[in-house]
């Protein structure tokens, strides 16, 4: 967990750090198969550094939303600063600061409102996998083979993504 004392800009490099441990991780476990299927010891650290990525992308998103609700009265942080935003002139960085927020939600809530929201965006930041079917049994919807959950947090730019928009947010609100 992130230290408290920290802001969001210290908490995002720390952050990018820990995320950029398993990006390695999951670099070489695929250029080591090769293109080949991961099995084995290789498939369960795949999934370990995966479901790191995840939740470190759920941790500063949910740090940068605790340093910066001071900013609003009362209220769902993400929506009344993605209304800021827009009202800013900021449309580009609203959209991707929710379509963050909706994925960090659909990462820790599966799939709902969130994932069908950015299901149906025009012009998505975040890949999606699809959804386990209702008819799958609860082992084959749990993904024995799969690697990750709905949102591909391995996507080369979605760390990054994630926490530039952060930043940006961050900075947008600290000059109000």
């Amino acid at each position: 967990m992130m230290a408290s004392s920290k802001n969001v800009v210290e908490l995002v490099a720390v952050s990018r750090a820990n995320a950029q441990a398993a990006q390695d991780t999951i670099g070489e476990i695929l250029r080591t198969a090769g293109g080949a299927d991961v099995t084995g010891d290789q498939a369960e650290a795949l999934r370990a550094a995966t479901v790191a990525l995840e939740l470190e992308a759920i941790d500063i998103y949910t740090a940068f939303e605790a340093r910066m609700q001071h900013h609003f009265k009362r209220g769902p942080f993400s929506r009344k600063l993605r209304a800021l935003l827009i009202e800013s002139g900021k449309a580009d960085l609203a959209d991707r600061i929710y379509q963050y927020y909706l994925a960090v939600n659909v990462l820790k809530h599966g799939k709902g409102d969130s994932y069908r929201a950015l299901v149906k965006d025009p012009s998505p930041l975040v890949v999606l996998r699809p959804a386990p079917d209702a008819a799958l049994s609860e082992a084959e919807a749990e993904g024995a083979d799969r690697a990750a959950g709905l949102v591909d947090v391995t996507d080369p730019g979605f760390f990054a993504g994630l926490t530039d928009a952060i930043l940006q947010a961050a900075a947008f609100l600290k000059k109000r």
